[in-house]
């Protein structure tokens, strides 16, 4: 396990400091912001740990109200909305400065037998084992860039390996645009047998790519001078058990963008082709003058 899963891992466990209220904290980064899915994942543990532990999350939706600051601690508010025979309902609101920056409802159910059928087919898609890393991908487009090298050379707790063109790539060819994206991901070690745990490390990662898609779309990436973009809401759906140490296939597409906003859906696929995971975000995306 590298030191970025392990600070990962650290991240994640929270404190509790009163019954229903947790303490979570950020990367020591020079970041103006925290990660979106940083919130979402600490929000999740912390709705997680007030619920039975025969029951799963099957799904959560949320709203990104204010940028967090990476410098101070986030208080998450679990509001038990819920209790009955099959589902669970929490509400979570993450505070800082006295204010809330986020805020996200997440549900839980007991296991039960039920009808079956998924529509969705996975893309057919090379091997990830075939395919460059995320480092080497981008060092091929910076890696003579000086003021790069130390943010590429860091370890990072996500291996992934993106089928698709970059957003750097398309910026620099407008013939790679598209509206449609496949990216592997998986942990880079074997963890524990805790079903809440693989669900929060797929919220995390959920949050690193699917804007991009918007992006993509028309040529653009971040770090270039003319676009400003934040994450608005996600929702997530948890359609069956996975593993978030093995290859999953996140596959996005945005239908739409317009209005300084743009819309991206996602879906999770295991290697064998079963759909575990559904994912829907709405982004600023601001064009700048």
């Amino acid at each position: 396990m590298n030191e970025a899963l392990k600070e990962l891992l650290d991240l994640l466990d929270l404190e509790q400091i009163e019954l229903d209220i947790f303490r979570g904290r950020s990367p020591e980064e020079h970041i103006q912001r925290v990660f979106g899915g940083q919130v979402a994942a600490q929000a999740l543990v912390a709705a997680g740990r007030t619920v039975p532990k025969d029951r799963n999350v099957h799904s959560l939706h949320a709203y990104f109200i204010r940028p967090g600051d990476p410098s101070i601690p986030i208080v998450y508010n679990v509001e038990r909305l819920r209790d009955g025979r099959s589902f669970t309902t929490r509400r979570v609101v993450a505070v800082q400065h006295g204010k809330a920056i986020f805020t996200m409802s997440a549900s839980f159910h007991v296991e039960e037998e039920g009808v079956t059928h998924q529509a969705s087919v996975m893309p057919d898609v090379p091997d990830p084992e075939t395919l460059p890393t995320f480092h080497e991908r981008m060092y091929e487009l910076v890696g003579d860039n000086p003021d790069l090298r130390d943010w590429l050379s860091r370890p990072r707790p996500v291996d992934a390996r993106y089928v698709s063109p970059l957003t750097w790539e398309a910026f620099r060819n407008p013939e790679l645009r598209s509206a449609e994206t496949n990216v592997w991901f998986r942990y880079h070690a074997e963890l524990p047998d805790d079903p809440l745990l693989h669900v929060v490390l797929a919220a995390y990662a959920s949050d690193f790519t699917l804007v991009d898609t918007i992006l993509l779309a028309h040529g653009m990436a971040w770090g270039s001078s003319n676009v400003m973009g934040a994450s608005l809401d996600h929702a997530m759906w948890f359609h069956r058990p996975f593993r978030a140490d093995d290859w999953l296939l996140y596959a996005h597409e945005s239908p739409w963008s317009g209005g300084a906003r743009g819309l991206a859906r996602g879906e999770m696929f295991t290697a064998s082709g079963e759909l575990v995971i559904s994912v829907v975000q709405e982004a600023m995306i601001r064009v700048m003058k």
